[in-house]
């Protein structure tokens, strides 16, 4: 059984299909058709709903893909679509916005881009400038991919609406909907299954290692943001779900001496804010992950379980000798994260095991890391290579750079996330200078064969990882040298 609200109405279902989308249920069930479908794998946006989940003084505003967010997934929190944001014959202020401005288009994507202003809307800081609105303006409408009308109208659509944010009909309920979602969460009305078609949720990590156990083939759902194109892209039918949201234990972050534990439903929004100023670079690369809605979703334990070779975090944390915490039962194991990666899409997780948390160690003096993505686009892309670089220097009396420690992790360069191994041991205990990483990427043709596929050959991937190598040189001898494409709002 899940209880949710649809706005401001309660919902409670018993029987539904495990892997029943919001999008379906919306259209098909509530005949709600103002969201739609496009793409059906989190996209084009035009699915876009938001979702209100209880927060620190109130409720958190999350604009989602409908198409890819399992029906499941909703339990304890509330729905809103476009059918809501209007009370009476008023238009909601990003409404009235987007007509004011002309930037409403032929109709089936605009409901989408109403919806992200809505998240836009709800969640800009109060007394924010004009550059800052602008800045979150494009990150809260980059996942909305359809410009009929161009760009310019729907931006300024976005700018006015938050220029001077007031209440609205969802700020006067939002207590009392706060109370609602409180009085669900602590209903005791949980089904473990339904026959064969079964979403469980358990409530705490010590339920969730029993609930594995006793269900070892049902797929764990963090965000759903790669699980649920299995449903909409592969046609596959998921018949048992085990949802990780309501596990408290997989949502917290702590310190632990010289290292952060981040629980593995930690949303990669969440990671973002969380790694600004700690590690700007893996800040960088979350920004162009996917949109906002995907980040909303997607978790940074579900980017390392479904062991992608092009997924962005493994290397990452591969060449930060992270630790992943694995928990099967009441057994804990702590794993290093290279060792986690066995063949494509094959992982050392038992039957019944999951990550509950990443060890992710904290910046250390002389520390030089560097994260770079080379896709066809910019943002909400794919990477053809990732490669991250992290070195440990010291500055001799002659102001000369010498390399004490080298990890180099790529992705996209072989079946699994990789070490390059050889071209380490050529930057091991040298000088940082032009003949080092000379030999360096030579040395990248001995640890890769990547392979050809519709994003590259296996030629420019090779070609790629050594100029990202020499880029890096450049980055740390010569801070004159403009080597990054930044985001212009």
């Amino acid at each position: 059984m899940i209880r949710f609200l649809l706005n401001k109405r309660e919902i409670v279902l018993q029987d539904f299909a495990a892997d029943l989308t919001v999008l379906e249920y919306l259209r098909n069930q509530e005949g709600r058709c103002g969201t739609k479908e496009g793409c059906a794998s989190g996209d084009c946006g035009a699915c876009t709903v938001v979702v209100a989940s209880p927060a620190e003084g109130g409720l958190s505003y999350k604009s989602v893909n409908s198409c890819i967010t399992f029906l499941g997934a909703l339990h304890g929190k509330q729905l809103i679509t476009v059918e809501d944001l209007a009370v009476e014959n008023e238009l909601h202020p990003v409404q009235q916005a987007m007509i004011d401005h002309h930037g409403s288009q032929c109709g089936f994507c605009t409901p989408g881009f109403i919806m992200s202003m809505f998240a836009l809307y709800k969640d800009m800081p109060s007394g924010a400038d004009r550059d800052h609105r602008r800045r979150m303006t494009h990150e809260y409408l980059a996942g909305n991919l359809c410009r009929c009308t161009g760009y310019r109208p729907i931006v300024e659509a976005a700018l006015a609406s938050t220029e001077q944010p007031r209440s609205d009909q969802f700020s006067i309920d939002e207590k009392e909907v706060a109370i609602k979602l409180s009085e669900i969460s602590d209903h005791d009305s949980l089904d473990k299954g339904i026959g064969v078609e079964a979403f469980l949720i358990p409530q705490s990590l010590s339920e969730l290692a029993s609930t594995c156990l006793e269900n070892p083939s049902a797929r764990l759902l963090g965000g759903g943001s790669d699980l649920a194109l299995e449903v909409t892209q592969q046609l596959r039918s998921l018949d048992s779900i085990i949802l990780l949201d309501q596990v408290k234990e997989l949502r917290q972050v702590k310190r632990d001496g010289n290292r952060l534990e981040i629980g593995a439903a930690v949303s990669l929004f969440d990671c973002d804010k969380l790694l600004q100023t700690r590690y700007p670079q893996i800040s960088e690369l979350l920004q162009r992950f996917g949109s906002t809605q995907v980040r909303n979703q997607g978790t940074i334990g579900g980017n390392i379980a479904n062991a992608s070779p092009i997924g962005d975090l493994p290397p990452v944390l591969i060449a930060l000798d992270a630790r992943l915490k694995l928990q099967r039962g009441e057994q804990t194991r702590v794993v290093i994260a290279e060792e986690f990666f066995v063949d494509y899409r094959k992982t050392i997780l038992q039957p019944g095991e999951f990550i509950s948390a990443i060890l992710l160690p904290l910046p250390f003096e002389g520390q030089m890391f560097r994260v770079y993505k080379v896709s066809k686009r910019l943002d909400d892309d794919i990477s053809a290579v990732c490669m991250a670089i992290n070195l440990g220097l010291d500055r001799d009396s002659q102001d000369e750079i010498r390399i004490n420690s080298a990890r180099i992790a790529l992705g996209g360069m072989a079946a699994i996330p990789k070490r390059a191994t050889k071209c380490e041991e050529i930057l091991q205990s040298a000088e940082l200078d032009a003949s080092t990483i000379d030999q360096a990427t030579q040395a990248l043709d001995e640890d890769f064969s990547p392979i050809s596929d519709a994003r590259a050959s296996a030629g420019y991937r090779i070609q790629v990882a050594q100029n990202l190598l020499r880029r890096f040189h450049f980055e740390v001898s010569d801070n004159s040298i403009e080597t990054r494409v930044e985001h212009v709002a």
